[in-house]
């Protein structure tokens, strides 16, 4: 039952993270194979670079298509109702701070499930939440905006470390540890938007 529940927050996750590709697709002007595209690669893109790394193959998105499906779908509908999301600005902030907060717990579990410690459990979270994010901006040859967002890659290694706590230190079950890690990261993020915060930038003369 717990694993079932996992596996809809994981599709719930997927969906969410498509849905901010594919808006950033047609902000670019993309055309329909392009935004597509960028629902898929932020969709499953961060999973799959996790995977990559700790030798879990094949992927996830690999072995069950219901997570490229479900991004293609979402890809289509964001295309043909592009308006609606770009009139809903907040709401796909909102969105995106809840799959940051998904992905940094179902990242950290699985690098967990794989016997990493302190140091791969924190990537393996951070890994699953903005890869595919990163991937998506280097394919728009822009700066990732997790190195210049408002605690966006910050909110998912205090998930981490937040995940790895819970993990060594009680005897919850991994639903006990996923939701409060997924409510922490999620609630950093909104509340890093609404007041504006940010990491210190270099000052030059």
């Amino acid at each position: 039952m717990e694993q079932q529940i996992m596996y809809l927050f994981d599709l719930l996750g997927t969906v969410i993270f498509a849905i901010t590709g594919a808006v950033r697709g047609v902000r670019l002007k993309l055309d329909l194979l392009g935004v597509v595209v960028f629902a898929c690669t932020v969709g499953v893109g961060g999973g799959m670079m996790r995977d990559t790394i700790i030798g879990a193959q094949p992927v996830a998105a690999l072995q069950d298509e219901t997570y490229l499906i479900s991004c293609i779908i979402v890809g289509l509908i964001v295309f043909f109702y592009a308006r609606f999301f770009q009139a809903e600005r907040r709401l796909i902030m909102l969105l995106d701070a809840v799959g940051l907060g998904v992905f940094t717990a179902l990242g950290a579990a699985k690098g967990a499930e794989f016997g990493l410690e302190f140091i791969g459990i924190i990537l393996t979270g951070v890994f699953t939440a903005v890869g595919g994010g990163v991937i998506r901006d280097i394919m728009a040859r822009k700066i990732p905006v997790i190195l210049t967002s408002d605690f966006y890659a910050t909110a998912s290694l205090l998930g981490g470390i937040l995940f790895y706590i819970l993990t060594k230190w009680t005897a919850f079950p991994l639903f006990f540890r996923f939701i409060p890690v997924m409510i922490f990261v999620s609630g950093i993020r909104i509340a890093a938007i609404r007041l504006k915060v940010q990491l210190p930038v270099a000052r030059m003369r």
